[in-house]
């Protein structure tokens, strides 16, 4: 008989990271455990993260419903498929478990190259939001760490800093020395985006994401038609689960990207059908983790590997928490690999 039970775990950042909608100094996750009674040896584990105000399910009755879908587990089927559309970082958790529990080695979901430490994933380094030393300081660490893709958080410091930052970086590296990506985080107004968006181009940007707050389809389909340089939608795609929905934000808007967090949209089999979508509309894309511990970005990053997307991916956050789990993920020369000779250490897991 199938059983399930999880623990709170509070991840803690080294340094606060901050973002247009605030600082974050810690993120709630919940792991969930899975497994069959006839073999207690064997157990799926997945994460469910929170990321205040962002989150469809950062709402004060999810320890409940987690409650409840634990109660009943032998109904998962019911919970991946409907049950949890509600619930997206539950059921990414819950997905996660149930295909660990189902694996012949635990933690690997996705036998690959990758998780035989073959083969690794071009990932970004992202720099966080801060006062210009800051930010300065962030982009020269990486780029001596050999990162040649680099995502800023903008939107919360003046933007004539952010501007001279983007400068400071183009004075030594150019567009095909160093890829530039930009995330407003919906920080822009509707009626200066296009005006910041021109000034931003100056700087040979590889793209932007959600340069305006999620669901304003017909800005964000003028900023698309009328900008200087491709936009990404990230926010925009949280809460949106019904396929011909997916479909018709595509077509309305007609982003040149799209940004994929099974944490945030509920899953891979979700990711899947907005991958499905976005290439029938012509929309590119790529993965990002969401500021997942290293449980859920050990699954993120074994799914991401199989879709062979050659884009750099935003797999990097395993590395800004105090209290992480230790595990066979490592960041060499801005590519992320699993090191199958590193044991995890589930000790690392509390409930706080």
């Amino acid at each position: 008989m199938l059983q399930a039970s999880f623990i709170n775990h509070t991840l803690q950042f080294k340094q606060p990271g901050g973002t247009s909608r605030g600082v974050l100094s810690e993120k709630k996750s919940w792991f969930l455990f899975v497994w069959d009674s006839d073999n207690p040896q064997k157990i799926g584990i997945g994460e469910c993260g929170i990321i205040p105000k962002l989150s469809i399910d950062d709402r004060p009755d999810f320890e409940d419903k987690l409650d409840t879908v634990i109660d009943k587990i032998e109904n998962y089927k019911y919970w991946l498929e409907e049950g949890l559309n509600e619930f997206p970082a539950m059921r990414f958790g819950l997905e996660t478990a149930i295909i660990d529990l189902q694996t012949k080695t635990d933690r690997i979901l996705f036998p690959s190259k990758f998780t035989s430490g073959i083969e690794s994933i071009p990932i970004n380094g992202l720099i966080w939001m801060g006062t210009y030393a800051f930010m300065r300081k962030q982009i020269i660490e990486k780029i001596e760490s050999g990162f040649r893709c680099i995502k800023l958080k903008i939107g919360a410091i003046d933007f004539d800093d952010e501007l001279r930052l983007l400068k400071m970086i183009r004075k030594d590296f150019n567009s095909e020395e160093l890829e530039l990506r930009v995330d407003a985080n919906g920080a822009f107004l509707p009626d200066e985006a296009l005006g910041k968006l021109k000034q931003l181009s100056d700087y040979e940007i590889h793209s932007i994401e959600q340069p305006i707050k999620a669901k304003q389809w017909e800005e964000m389909a003028k900023l698309c038609q009328s900008s200087p340089l491709s936009i990404a939608l990230d926010e925009e795609l949280i809460g949106e689960t019904d396929k011909q929905e997916i479909r018709t934000m595509l077509y309305a808007i007609r982003p040149d990207f799209v940004i994929l967090k099974p944490g945030l949209l509920g899953g891979f089999k979700q990711c899947e059908l907005f991958i499905k979508e976005a290439e029938e509309s012509g929309t590119g894309w790529w993965v990002t983790s969401a500021l997942e511990s290293n449980i859920g970005l050990n699954a993120i990053a074994q799914w991401t590997f199989t879709l062979k997307n050659s884009l750099p991916q935003g797999l990097g956050t395993g590395q800004l928490f105090i209290n992480n789990i230790p595990s066979p993920l490592e960041i060499k020369q801005a590519r992320l690999y699993y090191n199958p000779g590193i044991n995890w250490n589930l000790n690392f897991i509390t409930n706080d």
